[in-house]
């Protein structure tokens, strides 16, 4: 990780539980100016609770997030709303509103939050979706949409208001070959573009490695594994290897703890 460069988002310490169920038991990570990062681990171990901590969705039960120097969760929600117009978020399946065109999908955040004419918003609406390749989709309704447009529809969304972070919960689930290398590309070629910071939250651990600089790995709660990714995709880590080769058994184990199978049969 680049030492020198301002730091955009940071967890430090974070702790959080489901009721009983402990789900981070200390995480810190950073997340520098104008980087990939990615945060990769099994479904349920906390990927998508981090980003809803770092949007102040929820509060950490022990330690903090911060998001362009402010600690998240000490913020009043005035504050809060001001901080969230500097986040992007592209939620898992896309999230679009099924009774808007895709033109006023990416239109409602810059008229929910600014004052911009609607000459000027239309312009920007379609700049944004010519940035995707989806100018000329503007009219449709997204039920009318494939998988993969839909995902760049909601990538569109996620830069309208110019964000500083831009946050990714799952953006390469479901999708084709295709479509999958079509919305990795454009993550990594709008971040060069607009000099944002990005997060990708996935367990897609092939297609995060070709567009990311720095990787993090999240088991047990707490970050197991870390690096640039050329040093990831080289790492004797068993837990690294086990994830990037898939390897069903290893470190994480395949099976869910359980008494022996022996006592549970009545044999």
């Amino acid at each position: 990780m680049d030492s020198t460069a301002p730091i955009v988002a940071e967890f430090r310490d974070v702790h959080f539980a489901y009721n009983t169920r402990q789900i981070l038991k200390g995480i810190n990570l950073k997340v520098p100016r104008g980087k990939i990062v990615a945060i990769l681990g099994a479904s349920g171990c906390g990927k998508t609770t981090l980003l809803k901590i770092l949007g102040g969705q929820m509060a950490p039960a022990r330690g903090s997030a911060h998001v362009a120097g402010q600690t998240v969760h000490e913020l009043d929600t005035d504050q809060l709303y001001a901080l969230r117009k500097k986040i992007g978020m592209m939620q898992q399946q896309g999230g679009l509103f099924s009774d808007l065109s895709v033109f006023d999908n990416i239109a409602f955040p810059m008229r929910e939050h600014t004052d911009l004419p609607e000459d000027l918003i239309h312009d920007l609406v379609l700049m944004k979706l010519h940035s995707v390749g989806l100018r000329g989709a503007d009219r449709l309704m997204p039920a009318e949409l494939s998988g993969g447009m839909a995902r760049r529809v909601a990538l569109a969304r996620a830069i309208a208001l110019d964000p500083t972070l831009l946050m990714y919960d799952e953006p390469f689930a479901g999708l084709d070959p295709i479509s999958l290398n079509v919305i990795a590309n454009l993550i990594r070629q709008l971040n060069d573009a607009l000099g944002v910071s990005s997060i990708v939250v996935t367990y897609d651990v092939s297609e995060s490695l070709k567009v990311v600089d720095y990787v993090y790995f999240i088991a047990d709660g707490v970050v197991v594994a870390e690096g640039p990714t050329e040093e990831i995709i080289h790492s004797s880590d068993p837990f690294v290897r086990q994830f990037v080769d898939g390897r069903p058994d290893g470190p994480l184990a395949f099976h869910y703890p359980a008494r022996p199978i022996a006592e549970e049969l009545a044999i």
